[in-house]
């Protein structure tokens, strides 16, 4: 593929700089939805199918997300993160402290965000572990940071 620069920036910008990947990839990190039709149906912002589509198989192509056959159905399609997407989780807890901080973001929605940037890198570390649990086969660790940040987010839901 070809790069403008070798700059390491301009190379993440080009990886995860559109509209939707980093969406998509929230979506399968943070609500665990590892199928296309899970993806389209619990997208809070509404993709259509052909950019879902197509950014899956951008996210595939840069290494960021594997696919492989559903055992209990024939057409369906699980998508995994790769160790590269999952490396993202600081960047992603640092993006949704920075967007619920500076942007009229909605509390509930900030919920994970916040849980995230209170717990720092001991919570990152933790969820990291889970994510390669849940996406590379890894050991189950002691601790569900999805279970946590979604407490969270129900909690904020429950608020006036």
């Amino acid at each position: 593929m070809d790069r403008r620069s070798g700059c390491p920036i301009n190379l993440s910008v080009e990886v995860l700089g559109d509209r939707w990947s980093l969406v998509v990839l929230r979506d399968i990190m943070f609500g665990n939805f590892r199928t296309y039709g899970e993806l389209h149906a619990n997208s809070l912002e509404g993709i259509a199918t052909n950019i879902l589509a197509n950014r899956l198989k951008r996210l595939m192509e840069e290494g960021l997300v594997t696919a492989s056959a559903d055992p209990t159905h024939k057409q369906r399609t699980i998508y995994n993160l790769t160790e590269m997407a999952i490396a993202l989780v600081p960047v992603m807890a640092q993006l949704g402290a920075w967007g619920s901080r500076f942007l009229p973001a909605s509390p509930q929605l900030s919920a994970r965000a916040i849980a995230l940037a209170e717990g720092g890198p001991p919570l990152w570390d933790a969820f990291t572990a889970e994510l390669r649990y849940l996406h590379l086969g890894a050991p189950k660790p002691p601790r569900s940071v999805l279970a946590e940040l979604d407490a969270a987010y129900r909690a904020a839901g429950q608020n006036p």
